[in-house]
């Protein structure tokens, strides 16, 4: 695994962890950036992990984060 393909992961981990201590594990229990408590560097990476179809992290609407949970 290369170097930025070992940081993602690392960061995307990072965040999913933090988004799961505060229950953000669904669109409803969705929270800010500030509820969850992230540094600096995990709100720089949001952008870039969140959203998209098959992604670990979701990003709703109105700026809200939660952990993508499939079945």
């Amino acid at each position: 695994m290369n170097e930025v393909s070992k940081t993602v992961s690392e960061m995307q981990q990072r965040i999913a962890t933090k988004l799961r201590a505060v229950g953000a594990n669904s669109r409803e229990n969705a929270v800010t950036a500030r509820e969850a408590n992230f540094d600096d560097p995990e709100q720089n990476w949001l952008c870039y992990i969140a959203g998209g179809l098959f992604a670990l992290i979701k990003k709703t609407p109105d700026k809200r984060y939660y952990v993508a949970t499939y079945y």
